[in-house]
């Protein structure tokens, strides 16, 4: 509970590695993931460094890598399940895996290319038969269609043959070509406006669609094409033509000039397009088995490659000591873990067979460690939640254990319903029930991810609504009456303050408490079920849950001034408890706190009885800052005075809150002989670092602070400087006297987003169940069935998702503004472990594995 709440605490250390075993000790290191390495060779180039070559070598793997789960994917080959942890290959074995990876890129290579181009070339076979069955009929619907007096006396042999035959044009004198192809479907008509323009109408274009889907070479989708047949006048317009297709990325295929030639054609296609699937088959077989085999290693050299590749990134961190003979490396690490550290050197050492062991060194630093803050799968989520804020500085307080309670409590205010409650916990334990299940885990939908990975939150919300449904009353806008209402109707009749005639001439009557009988003692578990009849319900509801709303919110913020003096004695800054938290503490209490107790005095004091002479605390509240009283009856004997005595009281505390601070370390920098001998002493003797740390950590004044270490032991501390003190702390309680008003109200909105969700539900189901089942007749009960699925589809689209997400960040809002301020600054460096398991993976991002 103590690392949750404060973080683990850090040393630094140095590690003395020999360089035979430097790799195997990097390895197991990685495989523990304890410590965070930090760069010794800061100054020099990431290219200029020891073992680049290595790491491109690792990049050439990870590009080989990428092909091959491209090849994979694309041929619909599932990878094995993903339960493998190799450790990382020595390095005499890397360049065997590189060169199996490169056998396999060149076969892979030679196989595809080999598939691509039978692909082309039974592409163009298809294509061309297409382009002859579809030409054959244009001659012959022209010939059928024509009658022979209409025949252009440019083409005199149509006359005679159903076929344009060349030779027989040749015969005549006649220069007519042909020219015929596919085009893309898109272009046909910029195509067929282009051959008019150019060539001015000495073409004639006939052209008719493909009757199947061919695949288009350059995108691999299927695609409609136009077949077409340009018959043309003449050479030169006959290079036009060619010209202009190639331009439009014709498919041009030779034009059989007879009958006789055109069947040869259509033959011998047939048999080249059953011999090239043949091919085909056995190419994609051959292919698959190669994918198939390498499917089954793919996943091992995709771990082993990241973690070779991670252990140079990391031995490039390092420096060598003057012999070359020993590698030393700076690591965080946490304190409690300086055993394991050791033992995984010791490991690390005998593996590689070292005559002499590597070994750590604690060393004293004044830089700030990281912050590190151990979560399991419970606490992550919220933990989530404040890191989303920012990272706490080093051994700050952390909200998080709080969180933990006060964030799904905050949520559930505002969503308090026992049936939305319900099904949300429900989805939530299912997902825990679940939550080892591989295909919820690795799926690529960003927003079931979210929903998964704060599984653990949805629970606590679904069941601290649950408990605020209770208190409200409220399950699907309806009262549960459990324990019986407190409330009697027959007491009326019984006192004679009503009677029958009543009944049936008035439609609204109102109980009256103060008659014997009528209210019998309060519900004993939230909200009598009678308020859900009752007229002024809502205005009922609103007086109880804005002063609800205000109560909670104080109680939270003090709890979050009280939370800063953790920090403060932890840091040794203990002038803070008197010149910073009792004013901001004072301040509080004696006006909002002041407000609570004005609440709950009222609700104790005044009854029924005398309900109606109760001032209103609101304008009590106001004459309090006014200090005036006259015209308004007090709450109680000598209110007055103690509310100007409060008031003073507050107003005080604004300059000890500004002032107080800025002077007393003003003094203590100008005024205490003890710190001027510190400082002397630093300036004396800061060559030596390890007696400047010990004697800072033995002789720390008050008023210094960990800040005040962050600077290295080859730079003098930075200079107290009045002003910037003056400022920052101007700015602090400025900030801090404005913020108590405006996040008093800006806790209102628990009552505002409350009175939403219940009355959005309300109106939900007058609008929706309501009018199914005032249907009385035999086909009500059907009606009923989509009356209840639309009902069940608004509710979990509008009242859970759509409401749950506005009251979750409002919650987050509340604690990241109204509460964290308070005690937490959030400016620290995360604890980035060197793990294996945590680093990223390119091929994860992309979707390959």
């Amino acid at each position: 509970m103590d690392s949750l709440l404060r973080g683990e605490e850090l040393c630094l250390a140095q590690l003395f590695l020999q360089s035979g075993s430097a790799y195997d000790c990097i390895s197991e290191l990685g495989e523990l993931g304890l410590v965070e390495f930090r760069d010794l060779n800061p100054s020099v180039n990431a290219f200029q460094r020891k073992h680049v070559n290595e790491i491109k070598n690792c990049e050439e793997m990870e590009r080989i890598l990428g092909y091959l789960l491209r090849e994979i994917k694309k041929a619909d080959i599932s990878l094995p399940e993903r339960d493998v942890n190799p450790v990382a290959p020595l390095p005499k074995h890397v360049m065997a895996i590189m060169e199996q990876l490169q056998r396999l890129e060149v076969e892979l290579g030679e196989v595809t290319r080999n598939k691509e181009k039978l692909q082309k070339n039974l592409l163009e076979l298809r294509e061309y038969t297409h382009m002859l069955r579809i030409t054959h009929s244009f001659v012959q619907r022209t010939s059928e269609r024509e009658p022979l007096h209409v025949q252009y006396e440019e083409f005199p042999f149509l006359e005679k043959d159903t076929v344009m035959d060349y030779s027989s044009m040749q015969r005549l004198g006649a220069k007519l070509g042909f020219i015929s192809g596919l085009i893309q479907r898109a272009k046909i008509e910029a195509f067929e406006r282009m051959l008019w323009r150019v060539c001015k109408g000495y073409t004639i274009l006939s052209y008719a669609e493909v009757d199947e889907y061919l695949e288009d070479p350059e995108t691999g989708e299927p695609s409609k094409s136009i077949v077409f047949l340009i018959s043309y006048w003449g050479e030169q317009i006959g290079q036009k033509v060619k010209k202009i297709s190639d331009c439009y990325h014709c498919h041009l295929y030779p034009y059989p000039t007879n009958n006789d030639e055109r069947n040869d054609v259509v033959e011998g296609l047939k048999t080249r397009i059953q011999d090239l699937h043949t091919v085909l088959h056995r190419t994609e077989d051959y292919l698959r088995q190669v994918l198939m085999k390498a499917s089954e290693s793919v996943y091992t050299w995709v771990i082993q490659v990241k973690k070779i590749k991670a252990i140079y990134y990391i031995l490039n961190l390092c420096s060598l000591d003057v012999t070359n003979k020993c590698l030393i490396a700076e690591v965080w690490c946490p304190v409690n873990d300086i055993a394991n550290l050791r033992r995984a050197l010791e490991e690390g050492s005998r593996k590689s067979g070292a005559t002499v062991p590597s070994f750590v060194n604690r060393i004293p630093t004044s830089d700030t460690p990281p912050s590190l803050i151990r979560t399991n799968k419970f606490t992550s989520g919220f933990q989530g939640i404040v890191d989303a804020y920012g990272v706490g500085n080093y051994r700050e307080v952390n909200p998080a254990p709080f969180t933990i309670i006060t964030f799904p409590f905050l949520f559930a205010v505002m969503f308090g319903d026992l049936g939305h409650g319900l099904i949300m916990a429900l989805f939530a334990f299912w997902m825990v029930l679940y939550e080892n299940n591989r295909k919820l885990k690795n799926t690529r939908n960003e927003i079931w991810n979210t929903f998964f990975e704060g599984r653990y939150i949805i629970l606590m919300m679904g069941l601290f609504s649950i408990y605020t449904g209770l208190i409200y009353n409220d399950c699907f806008s309806k009262s549960l009456n459990i324990f019986g209402s407190g409330w009697s109707v027959k007491a009326m009749f019984t006192a004679e303050m009503w009677k029958t005639d009543d009944l049936s001439g008035n439609r609204f009557l109102t109980l009256d408490p103060n008659v014997t009988g009528v209210f019998k003692g309060p519900y004993p578990l939230g909200i009598d079920p009678i308020w859900n009849l009752a007229t002024n319900r809502l205005t009922f509801l609103n007086s109880y849950k804005m002063k609800m709303s205000v109560i909670i919110g104080i109680i939270h913020m003090s709890f979050g001034v009280i939370l800063s003096t953790y920090n403060h004695l932890h840091f040794r800054k203990k002038h803070n408890l008197y010149l910073v938290f009792l004013p901001e503490l004072l301040f509080l209490l004696c006006l909002f706190g002041y407000l609570v107790f004005m609440i709950f005095y009222k609700w104790l004091v005044f009854s029924a009885k005398d309900s109606r002479e109760a001032p209103s605390i609101l304008i009590h509240f106001i004459n309090m800052f006014l200090m005036q009283g006259d015209g308004v009856p007090p709450l109680y004997p000598g209110q007055t005075g103690l509310q100007i005595f409060l008031v003073v009281i507050a107003v005080l505390s604004v300059p000890v809150l500004l002032l107080g601070k800025p002077i007393y370390l003003n003094w203590l920098h100008n005024g205490s002989q003890r710190l001027g001998m510190y400082r002397g002493y630093e300036r004396v003797r800061r060559n030596s670092e390890e007696e400047l740390y010990l004697m800072r950590a033995n002789d720390m004044e008050e008023g210094s602070s960990h800040s005040d270490l962050s600077s290295s032991g080859d730079h003098e501390a930075e200079e107290f400087d009045f002003a910037d003190e003056f400022l920052h702390q101007a700015i602090h309680t400025i900030e801090y006297c404005l913020g108590c008003v405006s996040n008093t109200a800006s806790y209102l909105r628990l009552w505002a987003l409350s009175l939403a969700h219940a009355q959005l539900s309300d109106v939900l189901w007058a609008m929706v169940m309501r009018v199914g089942l005032r249907m009385d007749t035999r086909l009500g009960v059907l009606f009923l069935v989509p009356v209840f699925s639309l009902f069940a589809v608004l509710t979990v689209s509008i009242l859970l998702v759509m409401e749950g997400l506005s009251a979750f960040l409002h919650a987050l809002r509340l604690h990241w503004v109204e509460f964290q301020n308070k005690f937490y600054s959030g400016t620290g460096v995360k604890f980035s472990p060197f793990s294996f398991s945590l680093l990223p993976s390119s091929f994860e991002h992309d979707g390959l594995l």
